[in-house]
C-alpha cells in the first residue's frame, strides 16, 4: 500500500489507523447507548438534558455510554500521537455508519437503501484517504509543537474560533439553540478542532515520554493538557444538549461533517499535512474528504426522513438542511399556546 505521494504506508500510520477503526466503533456504539440513557433519565425526572437537566448523571446506562466513548476517545488520542490528522479524523465517519446500524436496531430510526449507500460512500472515501495519507512528521519534541501553534496563520484560526464560540454560547445558544441543530453542533465542531490539535501535542509528548526523552519538564505540555480538558469538558456538555433535543441521526453526521472539516483545516494550518506531498496526491485526499462528507449527508437525509411517522408529516418533505433554515418561524407558529418551557422543549423532539 502507497501514500504520501507514492511512499509505502509507514508503521506509525497503520497503527493509527488501526486505533482509530477501534475508536469509530466504541465511538459509534456510546451515540446509542448514551441516548437511550438521556431517555431513561428525562422520564425518570422531567427535565431533559436540552433544556438543562443534569439528571442523566444519575443514570447508569449513560455512564455505560460515556465509559464507551472514553474509551473510544482513548484509542483516538493514541492514533493521533502516531499518524496525521488528515489521516485519523476522516476515519472517524466508520463511527456514523456504526451509529446508523445501531439505531435501526435499537432507537429505531430506520436505514434504508440510500443511507445504505451513504456508507458505502463513507467506506470509499476513507479507503481513499488511507491510501494517499500524508506521512507523519518526525518530532522530537514537544517544544517543535509549541513552534508550530505560536505561527501567526494558527494563531489567527485559534483566536476566530475562540470569538465564534463566545458568540455562540452566549448570544445565539439561549435564543435558537432549542430549536437549530447547528448551534450546539457548531460549538463542538470548533472545539473540537482545537482539542484535536492540543490531543496530539500531548500524544506525541506523552509518546516521546515513554521512548525515553521526558516531555513533562516542559510547561507547554501541561498547557497542552489544560487546553484538552477544557475543549473536552465543552465538547460533552454540549454534545448532550444536542443529543437530547435532536435525533441522532441529525446530531450525528451534522457534527462529524463539520468537525471533520474544521480539523482537516487547522491541521493543515498548525502541521502543515500537505507539504511535500504532491498535487496529485492531495487532489485524492480532498476527492476522498467529499465522498466521506456526501455519504454521510446522504445518510443523514434519508434516516431523517424516513423516521418521521406519516401521521406527523407536515415536516417530513423538507430536508433537514431546509427545515433547519424555516424552523425558526414554524416552531413560532405552532407552539404560540404553549406556555411552558417543557412543553415547547418535548413539541421540538417530536418534530425532529
Amino acid at each position: 500500500m502507497e501514500g504520501g505521494g507514492g511512499q509505502e504506508l509507514s508503521t506509525d500510520n497503520v497503527k493509527g489507523i488501526v486505533l482509530a477503526l477501534l475508536s469509530s466503533g466504541f465511538i459509534g456504539a456510546s451515540f446509542i447507548i448514551k441516548k437511550k440513557g438521556l431517555r431513561r433519565a428525562a422520564v425518570a425526572s422531567g427535565i431533559r438534558a436540552g433544556v438543562g437537566g443534569y439528571s442523566y448523571l444519575l443514570e447508569p446506562l449513560w455512564w455505560v455510554g460515556m465509559i464507551t466513548m472514553i474509551v473510544g476517545e482513548i484509542a483516538n488520542f493514541v492514533a493521533y500521537a502516531f499518524a496525521p490528522a488528515v489521516l485519523v479524523t476522516p476515519l472517524g465517519a466508520l463511527s456514523i455508519i456504526v451509529s446508523a446500524v445501531l439505531a435501526h436496531f435499537i432507537l429505531n430510526e430506520r436505514l434504508h437503501a440510500l443511507g445504505v449507500l451513504g456508507c458505502v460512500m463513507c467506506i470509499a472515501g476513507s479507503v481513499v484517504i488511507v491510501i494517499h495519507a500524508p506521512q507523519e512528521q518526525e518530532i522530537t519534541s514537544v517544544r517543535e509543537i509549541w513552534n508550530m501553534a505560536i505561527q501567526p496563520a494558527f494563531l489567527l484560526y485559534v483566536a476566530s474560533v475562540i470569538v465564534v464560540v463566545f458568540v455562540l454560547v452566549f448570544h445565539f445558544s439561549p435564543l435558537y439553540g432549542q430549536s437549530n441543530v447547528l448551534i450546539y453542533t457548531a460549538i463542538c465542531s470548533l472545539m473540537g478542532s482545537l482539542s484535536v490539535m492540543s490531543v496530539k501535542a500531548l500524544g506525541t509528548s506523552l509518546k516521546l515520554t515513554f521512548e525515553g526523552t521526558n516531555q513533562l519538564v516542559y510547561p507547554e505540555t501541561w498547557f497542552f493538557m489544560l487546553v484538552v480538558a477544557t475543549c473536552v469538558l465543552t465538547q460533552m456538555n454540549y454534545l448532550n444538549k444536542a443529543l437530547d433535543t435532536f435525533n441522532t441521526a441529525i446530531v450525528s453526521p451534522i457534527y462529524y461533517v463539520m468537525f471533520t472539516t474544521l480539523t482537516i483545516l487547522a491541521s493543515v494550518i498548525m502541521f502543515k499535512d500537505w507539504s511535500g506531498q504532491s498535487l496529485g496526491s492531495i487532489t485524492s485526499e480532498i476527492c476522498g474528504l467529499i465522498v466521506v462528507l456526501s455519504g454521510t449527508i446522504l445518510l443523514h437525509v434519508t434516516k431523517d426522513y424516513e423516521r418521521i411517522p406519516q401521521s406527523r408529516s407536515i415536516y417530513a418533505p423538507l430536508s433537514p438542511s431546509l427545515t433547519t433554515r424555516l424552523n425558526g418561524d414554524l416552531l413560532k407558529h405552532v407552539e404560540g399556546e404553549r406556555n411552558s418551557d417543557e412543553e415547547k422543549a418535548l413539541r421540538r423532539q417530536e418534530m425532529y
